[in-house]
């Protein structure tokens, strides 16, 4: 879990962000979570484009979000932003 000084800024750097993940009519597939695992794996925090399923999209950025190990920052319009720390690997 985040502390709400953590979300804070979170949402701050997420502004600047462009989405890198799209979530189109095929919906939440093996492929789509492993395209959001690779993004989250690069960078530490991501924006998640609803396409399509814009209805449901705060169940569907919970679940996505579970689904990665991520954190759920926010979600505002239709867009979420995702966070998930990279392990500190040893040199």
């Amino acid at each position: 879990m985040l502390t709400s000084a953590e979300i804070r800024q979170h949402k701050a750097a997420a502004q600047h962000l462009e989405p890198v993940v799209f979530l189109g009519k095929h919906g939440v597939t093996p492929e789509f979570l492993q395209s959001v695992a690779q993004a989250l794996a690069s960078r530490e925090l991501i924006k998640l484009r609803f396409a399509a399923f814009k209805d449901g999209r705060h169940e569907l950025a919970e679940q996505i979000a579970a689904k990665t190990s991520s954190n759920l920052v926010t979600v505002v319009g239709h867009v979420a932003v995702l966070y998930r720390k990279k392990p500190n690997v040893a040199p």
